[in-house]
């Protein structure tokens, strides 16, 4: 496959199971096309015309043409200059490294991730928070994320790709949109009664089974086994952690269980306070899920070749796949 056939289907794909629904995407790519034509022409330069099609700032090629035939992967959760090194000795040994893909973003698709965290208000917006709220509570902690990230040296990794010659791309948020839409459909499906059936339901997945062999289980960090689920919320996608005051207006809407990759300790203590339950699936476990999706999607026939790295094993829920075993 092309690198750029694969960028276009993996944005395809986080499209089709972002959260919002695929009408509010598509407004948000109509209304970026629409803010570019608003520009002054000496303004046009800058603008980053793939948002016309990509609504993910936190995932790019962050080098390479697109032009390049790719057969063999390095996926990590992260890729950073180790892991790039990594990449450059396998190849030096005769193993065949054609693309670097990263979950988490590097270079400019890190230092434009606060952008993808306006997402988050539609998404809270599905499970009962009026808008206005929802919105304005993510307006204070989308410019807080965005000062945290100014100072931060984002090119490190991407410079390092480049140097080496290996092609570089990073997808984050359609990921992301993988897991969530995958684990929110499985919880709405099975309608689990008790928090201890929501786990019973985690750690059969085959990601999180893994990770329970690392010490790293789903673990219950609010509330107890033998507390009743009730409306349960996946919140796994939209760039980072969201609004940590955002709690009470879940509650009042109608949501008992929070799902979370991970939760800072402030964001905790609000829950807590609104008698919210709250299980930590995992975060790089959760992680791997969404880019197994992903990859599934990317290559049906199995095709490509993926070496795991950096926190990222392959499993893989193809037909071709599950044949062969």
């Amino acid at each position: 496959m092309k690198l750029r056939d694969i960028y276009t289907k993996a944005i395809e794909t986080g499209i089709e199971n972002d959260p919002r629904g695929r009408d509010i995407v598509l407004k948000y790519l109509e209304r970026s096309k629409k803010d570019f034509d608003e520009l002054k022409p000496d303004e046009r330069e800058l603008f980053d015309q793939e948002s016309f099609q990509n609504p993910y700032s936190d995932s790019r090629i962050l080098y390479g043409t697109g032009d390049e035939e790719i057969k063999s992967i390095l996926v990590g959760i992260d890729i950073e200059v180790g892991e790039i090194l990594l990449a450059d000795n396998l190849r030096s040994k005769g193993r065949r490294v054609d693309l670097l893909l990263s979950h988490h973003p590097e270079g400019r698709a890190y230092a434009n991730l606060y952008t993808v965290m306006q997402m988050q208000s539609d998404i809270l917006n599905r499970f009962g928070v009026p808008i206005n709220i929802a919105e304005g509570l993510m307006d204070v902690r989308i410019k807080e994320v965005e000062r945290k990230l100014m100072p931060v040296n984002h090119a490190r990794a991407v410079d390092a790709a480049r140097l080496l010659g290996i092609p570089f791309l990073c997808l984050h948020t359609p990921a992301d949109n993988m897991v969530a839409s995958y684990l929110q459909r499985l919880f709405d499906e099975k309608k689990p009664y008790l928090l201890s059936d929501v786990l019973d339901i985690l750690k059969n997945i085959p990601e999180y089974k893994s990770a329970g062999t690392n010490s790293v289980s789903p673990k219950i960090i609010l509330g107890s086994k033998n507390r009743k689920a009730g409306k349960i919320f996946v919140d796994m996608t939209g760039g980072t952690e969201g609004a940590k005051d955002i709690f009470e207006s879940l509650t009042t809407g109608g949501v008992s269980t929070i799902v979370a990759m991970h939760i800072s300790e402030d964001h905790r203590k609000e829950a807590e306070k609104n008698h919210l339950n709250v299980i930590v699936a995992g975060h790089i476990s959760s992680d791997t899920i969404g880019l197994n999706l992903l990859i599934d999607e990317i290559s049906k026939d199995d095709s490509l070749e993926i070496l795991g790295c950096s926190g990222f094993n392959r499993f893989s829920r193809s037909e071709s796949t599950r044949n062969r075993a």
